[in-house]
């Protein structure tokens, strides 16, 4: 038992793994934070009446969670381009839907704790994988609630039921619900070595090629590190594209804008992301897309353009005017 009610000092050392689970439940970056605040507020106003029948890493998520359930009473889930119907083609129009309507993609450093241990890092990773997250949006809100709780934070039973003022019961049969929904499980990801690289020598390689053929603008040779059924989507627009040879025609087509950009590395939803800036026609660059890439054994096998850089671009730490100096990327780990 801890009887010690924690500091508003303590409350913020558990801000990393907050953001990450209000990120698993709503799917949005710019939400996860206003609900981490609106947590801390409610923690904060609480701290007298704490009671210590649970730590406060316990606490905080059950305030958490129901800060993220009150936020998912007035909204609708949100989804990926690739969750909404067929593959479209070149010559398709092109329809944008909210910003308030697409996942979003979260910067690793925001959800992944300075202090976790490699595994635990690459469970993390693997939790906020875009894939995953779109998954869990499919759930009922209590049911995606439980689940996160049960499978990544490691709630009992009986906490869940206290949490979400439910039956032990009712509990395990949401939890029952929610996996089967949920299979197949995530794809996992290569185990990280004793520093926490999660990447293989091979893909190093190829993001390296990739960032070498985009900058290059040689579609012919960047498809050749695609996957064959190879995914392309770019929210807001609604359309997105499947195969290597559909993605070549956008690039060398509606895309050829992109000719002379400049991608800086990030890491975004455990995954190897970039920050693109289009070269401007008056001089310059200015800021397009975030990148995230999803890859499968040596090869590309998505590439998700997230258009909304006023939202994103901030979140990771990237100008929204001009390219940012040299010496100011990001590293890959």
């Amino acid at each position: 038992m801890n009887d010690v009610a924690p500091t508003a000092v303590d409350l913020e050392t558990h801000r990393a793994a907050l953001t990450g689970h209000c990120y698993r439940m709503l799917g949005s970056v710019a939400d996860a934070d206003d609900a981490v605040q609106e947590t801390y507020i409610r923690a904060l106003r609480g701290l007298s009446g704490f009671e210590g029948r649970a730590s406060a890493k316990t606490w905080l998520h059950r305030i958490a969670t129901r800060v993220c359930l009150d936020a998912l009473n007035q909204r609708s889930r949100r989804v990926l381009p690739i969750d909404e119907g067929a593959a479209g083609t070149v010559q398709d129009p092109l329809t944008t839907r909210p910003r308030t309507h697409w996942l979003e993609p979260v910067p690793d450093a925001a959800v992944l704790p300075r202090e976790a241990e490699p595994s635990e890092v690459t469970s993390l990773r693997q939790s906020v994988r875009l894939a995953f997250v779109a998954a869990l949006q499919r759930l009922p809100p209590r049911q995606r609630a439980v689940l996160l709780l049960k499978d990544v934070l490691g709630f009992s039973a009986a906490e869940i039921a206290e949490t979400l003022e439910l039956t032990v019961a009712a509990v395990n049969s949401a939890l029952q619900r929610a996996r089967a929904t949920m299979q197949p499980p995530a794809p996992s990801a290569p185990e990280p070595d004793e520093s926490g690289h999660r990447l293989t020598r091979a893909q190093e390689q190829l993001l390296d090629r990739y960032v070498d053929a985009f900058h290059a603008y040689d579609v012919e040779r960047l498809v050749t590190l695609l996957k064959e059924d190879v995914t392309m989507s770019m929210p807001p627009y609604a359309l997105w594209l499947r195969g290597r040879e559909d993605i070549a025609a956008w690039l060398l087509g509606p895309g050829i804008g992109c000719r002379g950009s400049r991608l800086i590395p990030t890491q975004a939803s455990g995954a190897p992301a970039f920050a693109q800036y289009r070269a401007d026609p008056a001089g310059g660059f200015h800021p397009w897309s975030l990148v995230v890439l999803e890859l499968s054994d040596d090869a590309v096998a998505s590439m998700t353009y997230f258009l909304d850089v006023e939202t994103l671009f901030p979140r990771f730490g990237f100008a929204l005017d001009d390219l940012p100096p040299a010496g100011g990327e990001q590293r890959r780990s």
